[in-house]
């Protein structure tokens, strides 16, 4: 399947304004592999149909279709595994320590996609609360893609997914057979409060956040979106509260409200002398 200069034009502006993610021209192989099911789906022979019917009568449902096809929903549970190697042995006892009173703790996924990422900070805080379990944790799950969220509020994942990077000891304790999937159990479903939402446009009012996972989503926003994303997060994030983000992502030159702070293999940051900003 080919597509014409000004398809790739209309798709790339359409996704840029929509979801600020930059496609540069190069991408057109990308746009092709995302959006080939959909065009099959609506019964379209080429990209340059699926774009004709967009100018000709622009559907939200199907602009909504088209910017989720090319979102990046790439994921795996406990992906990376620093991150959550500093959660169980730095992070968590901190904030348990620091928030001894109120017995509370906010976490954020944002760009949660399927749910691996969520679900791998709930197995975690499980295990690290195992013998003190009467606190209130509060799991955000946010994704700007109505299917992902979907998906991660059912919680059941094919025999691959739980093949990557799920240990085998988690999948006997969390998971139960459903069909040929997993689904992950009701408590830890429980636990995630999932909702909509466009890290790119204004966002509505968050609680405060002790972690903030933010990882792996940066790299797709040109420079002053990613420095109004960063903006938003001091505003929830609490003084003393991580940011964790993907291991090609920083606030280096974007933001110099965070400090660096290495965790054992991790990376993560934290407001400059635990102040947080207006």
């Amino acid at each position: 399947m080919t597509m014409t200069v000004g398809d790739f034009h209309y798709i790339s502006k359409l996704v840029r304004d929509r979801a600020a993610i930059v496609l540069e021209p190069g991408k057109e192989y990308l746009i092709e592999s995302r959006l080939l099911p959909l065009v099959r789906e609506r019964g379209h022979d080429s990209i340059t149909d699926l774009v004709a019917d967009l100018q000709r009568a622009p559907h939200a449902a199907l602009r909504d279709e088209v910017v989720e096809a090319m979102t990046t929903n790439e994921t795996s549970f406990f992906r990376d595994g620093a991150p959550f190697q500093a959660l169980t042995e730095r992070v968590l006892p901190e904030l348990i320590r620091a928030r001894a009173a109120e017995r509370s703790l906010n976490i954020w996924s944002a760009a949660c996609s399927s749910g691996q990422e969520v679900y791998s900070i709930a197995m975690t805080v499980r295990d690290v609360l195992a013998a003190d379990p009467h606190w209130r944790v509060r799991l955000l799950a946010t994704d700007l893609s109505q299917q992902m969220l979907t998906r991660t509020r059912e919680g059941c994942y094919s025999q691959l997914e739980v093949n990557r990077g799920l240990p085998a000891a988690a999948l006997v304790r969390h998971f139960r057979r459903d069909g040929l999937s997993w689904r992950i159990s009701d408590d830890l479903r429980q636990m995630i409060d999932t909702r909509s939402l466009n890290l790119a446009e204004e966002w509505p009012v968050l609680p405060s956040m002790d972690v903030v996972f933010l990882r792996n989503v940066l790299i797709y926003f040109d420079t002053e979106v990613k420095r109004q994303i960063l903006a938003r997060v001091r505003r929830v994030l609490r003084p003393d509260g991580f940011l964790f983000l993907g291991g090609a992502e920083t606030t280096l030159n974007l933001d110099d409200s965070f400090e660096r702070l290495q965790i054992g293999r991790a990376t993560a940051y934290r407001l400059r002398d635990g102040k947080a900003s207006a």
